[in-house]
């Protein structure tokens, strides 16, 4: 094992902000009681701001970034792994108070390590990652409607964001799961890609982007919102009596202008997700659902396998919208 090791390493200074990829050595890393060689990590918006300047999750600097990772198991104190286990991390704030997995070796807590399930790869995991991952808990709150709320069947459901990690990835776990896909977004090359994943309808972002009435016509029976904002609000007034609204992100904008009417006229339910703090059981189920719900080989095709050092090119394109699908951080690239 290596003494000495590459990582992205991020820094606050009096001046200004800094990112480089460093060699350092593996007394660098100070948490956690098990050891993993890392094969990927991902790119996610929460990754690309933090990547910025911190945006005001990191504590301590210097600091390694990267909020979710796969790898083997090389090292371990902790009795429920051993050298060779592979795993995946997403969440528990590790690239963000903790150092996280743009590094080739990434020390964490045992206890928010997930074992790979054995019908996906290291690669695999890593492609869905913590959009992946998020995406199937918001197709899961779908399905709650039927199952859990015991509503009538969902038939049209809504994804708004739909180029991105989690809104393709939802389209794909929506079609699967036999729902009537409509896509949102206003990148239309990309409507070919979107309808080879499931999608049946693709709607342009700006049709939602009016100032959103208190209720509007039903339209879907649930949705899943990524990027807040005007989009969110009209999503709200157009979903039909008993909808499931999952919401997971802000990318469009964090505030939320509405009213109360699609919840108390319509029994709408605003169903917020954060992956973060996710119970073990529940991450254990939904990575073992993984294989049946996902097409990897159709999912690939909109992968961008990138080395740290292209990353530190690519994350600013990501906050000014100018990226879409997944990319993958290869750490042995």
């Amino acid at each position: 094992m290596p003494e000495t090791f590459k990582a992205i390493v991020v820094n606050q200074t009096e001046k200004d902000f800094t990112r480089e990829v460093k060699s350092i050595e593996k007394s660098f890393l100070k948490h956690g009681d098990v050891l993993v060689k890392v094969d990927y990590s991902g790119l996610n918006y929460k990754d690309a701001l933090i990547m910025r300047n911190g945006a005001s999750l990191v504590k301590e600097f210097p600091h390694i970034p990267g909020i979710d990772f796969s790898g083997s198991v090389i090292e371990s104190e902790n009795k429920n792994y051993t050298k060779g286990d592979e795993v995946i991390l997403t969440g528990w704030r590790v690239g963000e108070i903790y150092y996280g997995g743009y590094s080739q070796l990434a020390k964490v807590n045992g206890d928010f390590l997930v074992k790979k399930p054995k019908d996906i790869t290291t690669k695999q995991a890593m492609i869905l990652g913590t959009a992946g991952f998020t995406a199937l808990m918001c197709s899961f709150a779908v399905k709650a409607k039927e199952e859990l709320l015991l509503g009538e069947k969902v038939n049209n459901v809504l994804v708004t964001g739909a180029t991105g990690g989690v809104g393709s990835i939802s389209v794909m776990t929506l079609a699967k799961l036999g729902y009537n896909v409509t896509a949102v977004t206003r990148k239309s090359e990309h409507n070919d890609y979107l309808k080879s994943i499931g999608a049946k309808t693709i709607l342009n972002s700006n049709v939602f982007e009016k100032d959103p009435r208190p209720l509007d016509k039903g339209l879907w029976d649930c949705a899943i919102d990524t990027v807040g904002g005007k989009i969110l609000s009209n999503v709200l007034a157009q979903t039909k009596d008993a909808g499931v609204v999952a919401a997971c992100g802000n990318a469009s904008d964090i505030k939320l202008n509405t009213t109360v009417m699609p919840f108390i006229i319509r029994g709408v339910k605003l169903w917020g997700i954060s992956s973060v703090s996710t119970s073990k059981k529940r991450r254990e189920f939904i990575w073992n659902e993984a294989s049946k719900l996902i097409d990897f080989e159709k999912l690939e095709k909109s992968v961008k396998i990138i080395s740290l050092e292209e990353l530190l090119n690519v994350y600013p394109k990501m906050l000014k919208g100018e990226t879409s699908g997944r990319y993958l951080v290869d750490l042995n690239k």
